[in-house]
């Protein structure tokens, strides 16, 4: 194909030399505004080239054009699609955590994660060199040898010494995979290397069915290979899934090629594992039901959190007196929403606002002494209606959540204010508990939180 292209260039700049020598003939002829020009035979590259030959070259030059546009209509169906995983509740195993189902590595292997929008370095379990002899290994780990698209991450490399969390310092030649101690504030640990990897996705929208099935490759995916662990979370999970606001997190990656945003509802906490609901990344489903919305605050200072600005909390009607510092990043305040946290935990001002403001409309009602609960309640003795709670945020927009997401039941009989206190100064945390039956879209182009009530989809 190549030596034919070039045979037929040279043809034609003879032919275009002669032309101008000429200066006339039978090649040249005037257009209507008296401009002369040259028409030129069209020479065959190889006259003596048979049909079969020619057909060959033909079928090659179609496979590369039927290669080339099909590349392109996928690029553009990935980059105006959606894509959803199947997300849970983690009660059935003992947790407060929420499980996503994540597919990685080619060929791809499943794994369950928790999803996690305070972290920015998504990881799985797997039996590296890093794991002690006598390790147990998982039920299901990741194998990189096994994955023809995994790609160490060196540790000289900018992505491991400026965007990695908690990249250890030893980096033996440059080389050298990089690797991580990661460190939870709950003390919860993961150890490992990092590499990239393909995640497999499930694309929804532009004609695609319900049941997903038109697979797609995210490439470039930023993956942890975590060879040891400590952490209650980590016993019945294959690792975590960032949705963190960071450079290197799944969700910035994946939101950066679906619309710049993603979306989760969750379930109730208590919800069987069959009541299954969905991570989206990428447009939402639609209803009438118009979303609050606030600002989204992606502040480098709280990073990989997401920030909101609270204006007021309302327990029954009342606006409550709580210092306006305790909602500010710059006074050493605001106030955070985090899938990977169950309780609400509110700084100290905030709680005893909160609690007290609760506490008396429950006052009718036996205490019992529950940990790690303040405020807990004999509900046998009665039911009385739960006051409302509202949290207005910066812009208007309010959360109304139902009252088993603030009075919470922490065992049979038993209802808890489930809020936690926090330290003053400190940041507030939203915790998943307060967020289940709601809708949340984070837009990060646009910075956005937006949240309606609904009851998710449950199958």
């Amino acid at each position: 194909m190549a030596a034919r292209g070039h045979v037929l260039a040279l043809f034609v700049l003879l032919a275009l030399a002669g032309a101008a020598a000429a200066g006339g003939g039978r090649h040249q002829h005037r257009h209507r505004h008296g401009r002369k020009s040259a028409r030129l035979r069209l020479i065959p590259s190889a006259p003596g080239a048979s049909l079969a030959d020619r057909a060959r070259d033909d079928r090659h030059r179609h496979a590369y054009i039927r290669s080339t546009l099909a590349s392109r209509r996928r690029a553009a169906e990935v980059g105006a699609s959606a894509f959803a995983m199947p997300l849970s509740s983690g009660a059935y195993t003992g947790t407060g955590q929420y499980f996503v189902r994540f597919r990685v590595g080619t060929p791809a292997q499943p794994f369950v994660l928790v999803a996690d929008t305070g972290s920015d370095l998504t990881w799985v379990k797997c039996r590296g060199a890093g794991s002690p002899p006598d390790a147990q290994p998982p039920a299901r780990e990741f194998r990189p040898a096994a994955s023809k698209s995994w790609a160490p991450i060196a540790c000289s490399s900018d992505t491991c010494t400026s965007y990695v969390p908690f990249s250890l310092a030893n980096c033996s030649t440059p080389a050298s995979p990089c690797a991580y101690d990661y460190r939870y504030k709950d003390g919860s640990a993961a150890r490992g290397v990092v590499g990239t990897d393909s995640a497999t996705i499930a694309l929804s929208g532009n004609g695609v069915g319900a049941d997903g099935s038109r697979r797609a490759k995210l490439q470039g995916v930023v993956l942890g290979c975590t060879a040891s662990y400590d952490g209650q979370s980590f016993q019945s999970s294959d690792g975590v899934l960032s949705l963190g606001n960071s450079n290197i997190s799944f969700a910035s990656r994946a939101a950066a090629r679906f619309g710049g945003r993603f979306s989760y509802c969750l379930v109730d906490h208590l919800a069987p594992r069959n009541a299954t609901s969905y991570l989206t990344f990428g447009p939402g489903p639609e209803d009438a039901a118009a979303p609050e919305q606030t600002p989204l605050l992606l502040d480098r200072r709280m990073s990989p959190f997401y920030a909101v600005t609270v204006d007021t909390i309302y327990v029954a009607g009342e606006a409550l007196d709580i210092p306006a510092d305790v909602w500010d990043v710059d006074k050493s305040g605001g106030a955070i929403l985090d899938s990977g946290t169950s309780l609400t935990i509110l700084a100290t001002p905030a709680y005893r606002a909160v609690v007290a403001a609760l506490s008396r409309q429950l006052a009718g009602l036996p205490r019992v002494s529950m940990d790690p609960f303040e405020y807990c309640y004999n509900w046998t003795a009665g039911a009385p209606e739960i006051p409302e709670l509202e949290v207005h945020f910066a812009g208007s927009a309010r959360l109304l959540p139902p009252a088993k997401s603030y009075v919470i039941d922490a065992a049979p009989g038993v209802k808890c204010i489930g809020v936690q206190e926090g330290a003053w100064p400190g940041v507030s945390v939203i915790g998943n508990i307060l967020q289940q039956e709601h809708l949340w879209e984070f837009d990060l182009r646009d910075r956005w939180l937006r949240f309606k009530d609904t009851r998710c989809v449950a199958q």
